[in-house]
This record gives C-alpha cells, sequence and structure tokens, in this order.
C-alpha cells in the first residue's frame, strides 16, 4: 500500500486530525462559576476596560488562525476550500507539535480578495497571528500587505516567508562547504509566483547582489510580458544588466539555482553548463526541476528538494512554529525582514562545522533545538526594536 492510500485510511480513522482540549475541569458548582457565568464577568470586564489583558486572560497569547482559501494548496492547484482542509489542519498540527502553538484552521468559503482581507480582519480579535496558507499569487502579496496594515499582531504567509527563510538558511550553509561569497556568486530564481519573489527578497536583503529570476517565459526583464506589480518591483533588484533569454541561458556560468516551478525542466546539460561547485535547489514537489541523483552527475556539488526522501530537505516546518512562537512571547506586531534573518542565521548556525557537508546543510525538523532557537532569535530582534 503507497502513502497516498494510507492516509486515506489514517485521516478516515482519525475524522479529522485535530480536536479541541479543555485546559480546566468543570465538576463542580465553584467550577463552573469560575470558567463562565457569574466569574467570567471579571475577565471580561478587565479586558474591555484594558484590551490588551486578553493577552492575560485567554487563548489569544498563544493561538494563530490557519487561513487559506484553497486557491493555491501544495502542488494541487486550485481546489477550494472544502478539498484545502486536510491541509490546513495538518499545518495546525505542525504548530502544535513543534512548537507549541495552537492553530485553528480556517478554509474561506469567497477567493475574492477584499471579502478575504474583511474577514480576517472580523476575527482577528481572537487571535494572537494570522498565518496566511496556500492563497494563489498575486492576490496573497496584496492580501498579506493590507492585513498587516490593518490589524496589530503577526501577518505571515508561509509560502512566501517560510519558504524563503529555510532556503537562506541552506545557502548559508552551502557557501562555507563551496568557499563561495555571498557578494560574488551568480544566483538564478525560477519560479516568480509567492515563494519566488520572497526568496528574491530575502537573498538580496542578506546580501546576494547577482539575482536572475526567471518565469515560464524565460528571463523576467523589461520585455517579459504581462508583469504583474511585485515582479515589477523585484526587477529593481534582480538582472541588472536586462538579459533576456530562457532559463536555459540564464543558468550559463551560474553558481546556484533556486527552482520554485514546476517538475522535470532543468535538463543535465542545463546543470553541466552551470559554475564549478554548483549549488541546486531544485524544491517543486513532489517532482523536483532534476532529480538529485542527475544534478550531481551533471557536476552540482550541493543538491536539495522539498522531498524527505533525499538529503538536505528545505521544509517550512524548520521555520514556522519557531518564528511563531518568537512572535507570540514576543507580542510582536508584525514580522519584519529582521525577524526573517536572524530565523535563518539560527537555523544555518545548528548546523555545526564539524558536521557540515554537501548531505547535511540543514537542521532536521525532529531537531529538539529547532523550534527554541528560532523563537529566541526572532524574540532578540523583537527586543532590539
Amino acid at each position: 500500500m503507497d502513502i497516498y492510500h494510507k492516509s486515506l485510511q489514517f485521516h478516515e480513522q482519525l475524522a479529522g486530525k485535530l480536536d479541541i482540549v479543555s485546559k480546566c475541569q468543570v465538576n463542580t458548582k465553584e467550577d463552573l462559576s469560575l470558567a463562565y457565568t457569574p466569574g467570567v464577568a471579571a475577565p471580561c470586564k478587565a479586558i474591555f476596560e484594558k484590551p490588551e489583558t486578553a493577552y492575560l486572560y485567554t487563548i489569544k497569547s498563544n493561538t494563530i488562525a490557519v487561513v487559506s482559501d484553497g486557491s493555491a494548496v501544495l502542488g494541487l492547484g486550485n481546489i477550494g476550500p472544502y478539498a484545502a482542509l486536510p491541509v490546513m489542519e495538518g499545518k495546525a498540527v505542525l504548530f502544535k507539535e513543534f512548537g507549541g502553538v495552537n492553530a485553528v484552521p480556517i478554509c474561506l468559503d469567497t477567493q475574492d480578495t477584499e471579502e478575504i482581507i474583511k474577514t480576517i480582519k472580523a476575527i482577528a480579535p481572537a487571535f494572537g497571528g494570522i498565518n496566511l496558507e496556500d492563497i494563489s499569487a498575486p492576490r496573497c502579496f496584496y492580501i498579506e500587505e493590507r492585513l498587516k496594515d490593518l490589524l496589530d499582531i503577526p501577518v505571515f504567509h508561509d509560502d512566501q516567508h517560510g519558504t524563503a527563510i529555510v532556503v537562506l538558511a541552506g545557502l548559508i550553509n552551502s557557501l562555507k562547504i563551496i568557499g563561495k561569497k555571498k557578494e560574488e556568486v551568480s544566483l538564478v530564481i525560477n519560479g516568480a509566483g509567492s515563494a519566488g519573489i520572497a526568496i528574491t527578497k530575502l537573498l538580496y536583503s542578506y546580501g546576494f547582489e547577482n539575482i536572475t529570476v526567471c518565469d515560464k517565459f524565460g528571463i523576467l526583464s523589461s520585455n517579459y510580458p504581462k508583469l504583474n506589480e511585485y515582479q515589477k518591483q523585484i526587477l529593481s533588484i534582480t538582472n541588472l544588466n536586462n538579459r533576456q533569454g530562457s532559463l536555459t541561458d540564464a543558468l550559463k556560468n551560474a553558481d546556484i539555482f533556486i527552482g520554485v516551478s514546476a517538475p522535470a525542466i532543468v535538463s543535465k546539460e542545463m546543470i553541466s553548463s552551470m559554475n564549478k561547485d554548483a549549488i541546486v535547489f531544485a524544491l517543486a514537489n513532489p517532482v523536483p526541476e532534476i532529480m538529485p541523483d542527475e544534478a550531481i552527475k551533471a557536476g552540482a556539488r550541493i543538491v536539495a528538494t522539498g522531498r524527505s526522501d533525499y538529503p538536505n530537505q528545505v521544509n517550512n516546518v524548520i521555520a514556522f512554529p519557531g518564528i511563531f512562537k518568537g512572535s507570540l512571547k514576543g507580542r510582536a506586531r508584525q514580522i519584519t525582514e529582521d525577524m526573517k534573518l536572524a530565523a535563518a542565521k539560527a537555523i544555518a548556525e545548528l548546523v555545526t562545522d564539524d558536521k557540515l557537508n554537501e548531505n547535511y546543510i540543514l537542521p532536521m525538523a525532529f531537531d529538539p533545538r529547532l523550534c527554541d532557537t528560532v523563537s529566541n532569535a526572532v524574540i532578540n530582534k523583537i527586543n532590539k526594536c
């Protein structure tokens, strides 16, 4: 039986992966009076007089909403809110298991951008943060930007920023292995959607200077057809020579390839055209842009994928539980670029120099140090603001 059949049985047996468990027992009249009426009136009045005490008296302090409209679910596409629910449940499980953060899956039966923004704003009082998930680009950028302006709690689109943070952590360690500097390398990103644009921005913030972004029509340039406003924004920091051409052209003499695009679109010949000691992050799931064994045969020195059955898995769970745990503990109003950079550096540092090698550039998701290390890095940045 393959993993898909096993997973169907697993979900049917559980009838959902989440449950609600009370922290208190209600066995006596006093218990009832404390947990509900009349005693509950006291925290209600306290919060009315001083709204920030909701963090003291309610679950808000350690609870987030995982919100999706089902428009861009994993590799499945626009499958809608009902079909997205198992993924959002799974994400909530990961928040709890890896970060101790309560997460509530919320699947919205609308893909109207303004209605999504209005709905999330309306439910925000119950939560300490909002994790946007599997919302299609470019709508996801606008939704996140608007909510960050409207709300006083962290709003984080994990498909963008979680991916970018883990990619940066992997690159920090990969550059140590090949002995090249971030300012010197030529880097190609294929995929100009939510993950690709976020990766571009974070890598530029870290100090990568020579970045070229490609999409299905080739290199993003001033002549690229139908650029959206977010793709236009990254043109000011990428492809500064306004190169034209295909992904094949872009990869010639490149040092690093990062794919967040489509399966099997990179050939061995394309990898062979890259510089010596090439770094290849082929992150399309479940089938990467090029399989690791093919990339290595073609000359790549370090290869990462999104898969768990190969070394160097780039998995967002390495980042997001700790980022939200730190943001909630530090009472951050937003998750800033500095916080993301700090998280990436903290993740990279967990792989010590004596353990670092071509097949071990990132800590495992089950590393018990991971969540608190990332959380503390985030809190330190919050405290310095």
